[in-house]
């Protein structure tokens, strides 16, 4: 989920100093809002699991957050010109569709809950919203292991042993933290079934058991985040292996007035057909001629 040190090799969306202090803070935010939700599965098995919903609700807005602001930082690369996506597949399948699809997996996760808080708040008149809230506590999930899935597929230049390592393992706590949380939302949909639970109620302890579960391994993947960000921006950048492609070339180009390679051929081979005329035809020298018939 939090992946900006993974970016491309040039990060245009602000001057070293604050681009490094934006990726600590995204990365720290994503560890604190992995704790909050701990702490809010556990406090379902409190006396007031109403107060555990609310913990829930704060860290899956971070979580949004933290996408949301790896999407603009992603796009503040390429001056948010999204055309370029046209030349580039990892820009549109990694550094835009990840964060896409993560928070939106975070929002409906988000609504899931919020609409059984509301049931549990306002009573028998909203019990039409349990089904939907409990599609959306399986549809939130499933964005997650998508999005953890694209976020892998990352293909670069070099292969750096030590940063593979620190790439893997992020991706794979957030793939399988996704995954509990995934299936503990299925298997709490077919226990929910034929039971009149309604309100909080509906949230059954495997899926609380699971929501813990896989938030630990969200914590753990987002310290290895952590960890990762500080080594990138400690090693040299020849070690650095970060997505390149062919949409911040293009970008490039415009910026410094290049021209792409064929059109840059063509040009030349026309300065050269036309000083290959210019110096076939004589330049009238008048004074010259007046001189030497002198």
């Amino acid at each position: 989920m939090v992946k900006l040190a993974s970016a491309r090799e040039s990060r245009m969306y602000g001057p070293r100093l604050s681009r490094n202090r934006a990726e600590y803070i995204n990365a720290g935010l994503y560890v604190f809002a992995t704790i909050v939700l701990i702490g809010g599965f556990a406090a379902e098995f409190s006396m007031e699991p109403r107060s555990g919903l609310v913990l829930v609700f704060i860290a899956l807005a971070i979580i949004m957050f933290v996408n949301l602001h790896d999407l603009v930082a992603h796009l503040a690369g390429i001056d948010y010109r999204l055309t370029l996506m046209g030349y580039d597949v990892q820009l549109a399948l990694v550094e835009f569709a990840v964060p896409v699809v993560q928070a939106f997996g975070a929002l409906l996760l988000f609504l899931g809950f919020f609409f059984l808080f509301l049931q549990e708040e306002k009573g028998y008149g909203y019990f039409k919203l349990e089904r939907h809230a409990l599609n959306m506590l399986i549809a939130g999930p499933a964005l997650w292991v998508l999005g953890s899935i694209h976020n892998s597929c990352q293909i670069y230049e070099r292969a750096d042993g030590h940063v593979q390592i620190l790439q893997g393992s992020v991706h794979i706590p957030f793939l399988m933290g996704s995954l509990l949380f995934f299936v503990g939302a299925m298997l709490n949909r077919q226990e929910q079934a034929g039971s009149d639970h309604h309100g909080v109620l509906l949230l059954g302890r495997t899926l609380v058991w699971m929501g813990i579960f896989g938030s630990v391994l969200l914590f753990t993947g987002g310290l290895t985040n952590v960890v990762k960000v500080f080594k990138m921006q400690q090693i040299d950048g020849l070690r650095l292996e970060k997505l390149r492609g062919g949409a911040q070339e293009r970008l490039m180009q415009q910026r410094e007035g290049q021209l792409p390679l064929i059109a840059e051929e063509q040009r030349r081979r026309q300065i050269v057909i036309e000083e290959t005329k210019a110096a076939a035809v004589p330049v009238p020298t008048p004074y010259k001629d007046v001189l030497i018939g002198r």
